[in-house]
């Protein structure tokens, strides 16, 4: 069954199109870094950090102390694990196999 994301749209879909191009973790870090800001990856690679540790069951006050990042956001990270489109989930289980 197809997802039916609330954010579709065909600048979203070239968007993601241009991101299944990408061959290299170097090809990767050249288009990031022209297409956000610095503070836009960090803050993408904070919230995939912040995921990890929330299934680590790290508590909020660790977490906020590992990454910095404000209990408001670790909160939304949280329901996103719990209640979300599963895009964390997805992608921490392919992390975890691949590491693993």
């Amino acid at each position: 069954m197809a997802y039916d994301s609330k954010l579709k749209s065909q600048f979203i879909d070239e968007l993601f199109d241009a991101f299944m191009l990408l061959e290299s973790k170097e090809e990767y870090y050249r288009f990031f870094e022209d297409i956000c800001t610095v503070k836009e990856i960090q803050s993408l690679a904070q919230r995939l950090k912040v995921a990890k540790l929330l299934r680590e069951k790290k508590t909020y006050n660790e977490i906020e102390e590992i990454t910095g990042t404000s209990t408001a956001t670790i909160s939304r990270i949280n329901r996103c694990l719990s209640y979300g489109a599963d895009g964390y989930n997805l992608i921490l289980d392919r992390l975890e196999k691949k590491e693993g």
